[in-house]
């Protein structure tokens, strides 16, 4: 007998990929896997219109209940959206995207599951990457750090064990918001200032400056070292708390592990916690449709 395979989404800052993942292999099915641009300073119209038009992309035997992974802030037990002040998404502010889409997929869409991205990619990983712990700390590190405290492949969000609303990124370090030390543009402006670079000089990116390390260049060495170990420093007290056994790291920066590996597990020694392995994900593209399609099964209710 074959099993109707789990339709998911992705929906990401500037792209939504769509997918049909196969359940007995919880992994995607390579020929539905669709990836396209979205715009998230859109109208809320037109941002609803392109998650739907990669949606209907996928071949319509699937399952009526989908997995949408989506960035926060978000109500992911109601589907709508709350991403006033942040800078993207703001027309989905209020607005019902669980409806809105159900709408624009007609039959195709009888329950839409919402997870937060990062919850995403660390269930994905957990069944099927490097995360076979009962207790896993997963970071996606792009233009911020999206976290997820993992307990036995489900997302925890309350509790003295960890940050608020499990989010790494509310964290506080040297009196000020972790991500004024690690992000895209944190990392960028340290540069600058090693660099004494001009104002009025366009910045190089991450992904420039991590070529400039792997090159020699002790400034764009040093701004990585810094933001990575202030991570360690950072996350090690919640590692204690929350017993976890390995830190999962995926993202776009990410692929520069050759200066991300060393100053986290620095920073993380440095603070005396217990000692944890960090690990690069095994499967950074996939591991949040998996994730999304492990969602849409498991979870106990949705809009």
């Amino acid at each position: 007998m074959t099993v109707s395979p789990i339709p998911v989404l992705d929906v990401g800052g500037t792209h939504v990929t769509a997918a049909l993942v196969d359940p007995a292999t919880s992994r995607p099915i390579p020929s539905s896997v669709t990836r396209r641009p979205l715009g998230s300073n859109a109208a809320a119209a037109r941002i609803l219109d392109a998650i739907a038009l990669a949606a209907l992309e996928l071949p319509a035997d699937h399952r009526p209940c989908w997995g949408v992974a989506m960035p926060g802030p978000f109500d992911y037990d109601t589907g709508i959206g709350r991403f006033a002040g942040i800078g993207k998404f703001e027309s989905l502010s209020g607005v019902d995207v669980g409806a809105g889409l159900r709408r624009r997929l007609d039959h195709r869409a009888e329950r839409l599951r919402f997870l937060n991205d990062a919850d995403a990619f660390a269930i994905g990983e957990y069944h099927a990457g490097a995360a076979g712990h009962d207790r896993v700390v997963c970071l996606t590190l792009g233009t911020g750090v999206g976290s997820s405290f993992l307990r036995t492949g489900r997302p925890v969000h309350d509790g003295a064990t960890v940050p608020p609303a499990g989010h790494v990124h509310r964290l506080t370090v040297h009196h000020r918001p972790l991500e004024d030390t690690v992000s895209r543009r944190a990392i960028r402006a340290h540069y600058a200032r090693l660099e004494a670079l001009p104002a009025d000089r366009a910045l190089p990116d991450v992904h420039e400056i991590a070529e400039l390390a792997e090159q020699g260049n002790a400034a764009a060495a040093e701004a990585f070292r810094y933001a990575f170990d202030t991570l360690g420093q950072a996350l090690a007290p919640w590692i204690d708390r929350f017993e976890a056994t390995a830190v999962v790291v995926g993202g776009s920066m990410a692929q520069s592990w050759g200066l991300i590996h060393p100053a986290l597990s620095a920073g993380l020694a440095v603070a005396g916690g217990t000692a944890v392995r960090v690990l690069p994900a095994r499967r950074p593209a996939e591991a949040p449709l998996i994730g999304a399609a492990h969602w849409a099964q498991d979870a106990p209710s949705a809009p």
